[in-house]
């Protein structure tokens, strides 16, 4: 028996840290696969097949990339090999894109829904001026690139059945997570009273303007307030109850800049509804106490950065081709925390000090002064 159990961990290990939707069968015949083509990857020979198939990571391929608003698009990616197609509305992807021999990375809302039409996902881009590669996906991204990805993920989704009352808030790309609930919502048949406060700056500025009017006027319970900045000004969260009257008896989904998400944060808890809200943030709110920057060793991958204290050790630690582990890319859900062996770190968002021998988070980490991490 013990014999038996060594041979499939053996025959497994090569795929084991690819997080898929395959069984524990198909994982032991891409094991087998990598073995069998050891030392060259399987990509090496998989690939003059077809692209997507991989036995070391999850792929996918674009199909169409469709413009938005003049700043935004839709892009559609065919996934391969292993991608699970059991996500919930609301949760993101991480993308991995080569540009000019390096891989970079972020994670995207997906705005496509679980039924996988054509077994297609959708994540929609805003393209920011600090946002290289938004910029890249709605500018320059054709179909037929190869892209990586990493299995969906977040807490940021409805609960299945949704509740009979609830309020979505949503500015600029937050809408992204949101378009991917009502679409949901309106495949699955069921109509909640919905309010949804959607801000932009003008009426071109809304991402899935069309859409969102014709749900207002088709999917029953659904209201749409659109809020025009341009026009109206910032939202007033303090005034809440003149938006919507009965805004504390609704569970409330946000997402948004972080100003935003701010203000409605601070009418939630001084109202004691702190647990009826739930939030979603594309942005590290940076303070000023970040680190001040040095030199980042990473002692296994034998490499080492100069990094200032704007830059993330996970950003850093890209910059000199590692493979970084990474989740959401904003401290929610732990999946970059590394040891750090010397040195000190802080914390972008509270500014707080980590030493040798912390876990520490290094997507909102920077270095204050020289560092070692143990990757």
């Amino acid at each position: 028996m013990g014999t038996i159990q060594s041979l499939r961990r053996w025959s497994i290990a090569p795929a084991r840290d690819v997080e898929t939707a395959s069984t524990p069968q198909v994982n032991m015949v891409r094991g087998l696969v990598a073995r069998a083509t050891t030392p060259l990857l399987p990509d090496d020979y998989l690939k003059l097949l077809n692209p997507l198939w991989s036995a070391r990571e999850l792929r996918g391929q674009v199909v169409a990339v469709q413009r938005e608003t003049e700043d935004s698009a839709t892009v559609r990616i065919k996934p391969g090999w292993g991608f699970s197609g059991d996500y919930r509305p609301g949760q993101y992807v991480g993308i991995g894109l080569r540009i000019d021999g390096r891989w970079h990375w972020r994670s995207y809302s997906l705005t496509s829904i679980p039924q996988r039409d054509k077994k297609l996902i959708s994540i929609t881009v805003k393209a920011t001026p600090e946002g290289f590669l938004s910029s890249h996906l709605v500018n320059g991204v054709e179909p037929g690139t190869i892209v990586r990805l990493a299995s969906p993920k977040g807490d940021f989704a409805l609960p299945d059945p949704p509740p009979e009352k609830l309020l979505l808030v949503s500015a600029g790309s937050g809408i992204t997570p949101i378009m991917a609930m009502l679409r949901a919502l309106k495949v699955r048949g069921e109509s909640p009273d919905i309010v949804h406060i959607h801000s932009a700056p003008s009426a071109d500025d809304v991402i899935f303007h069309d859409e969102l009017r014709k749900l207002d006027e088709e999917l029953v319970g659904y209201r749409l307030q659109l809020h025009l900045t341009g026009e109206a000004g910032h939202l007033d969260f303090a005034s809440l109850d003149s938006i919507v009257e009965d805004w504390a008896e609704r569970p409330t989904w946000a997402c948004g800049p972080p100003a935003m998400l701010d203000s409605i944060d601070k009418v939630f808890n001084e109202a004691g509804l702190q647990d009826n809200l739930h939030t979603e943030r594309f942005v590290i709110a940076r303070t000023d106490k970040g680190g001040e920057g040095g030199t980042v060793t990473f002692a296994i991958s034998d490499k080492t950065v100069e990094a200032d204290g704007a830059t993330s050790l996970l950003e850093a630690g890209e910059k000199v081709g590692i493979q970084m582990p990474f989740g959401c890319r904003m401290g929610i859900c732990q999946s970059c925390v590394l040891p750090l062996e010397s040195g000190h770190v802080r914390d972008f968002r509270s500014g707080t000090e980590h030493g040798a021998g912390d876990r520490i988070q290094t997507c909102i980490s920077a270095a204050s002064g020289d560092c070692t991490l143990k990757i």
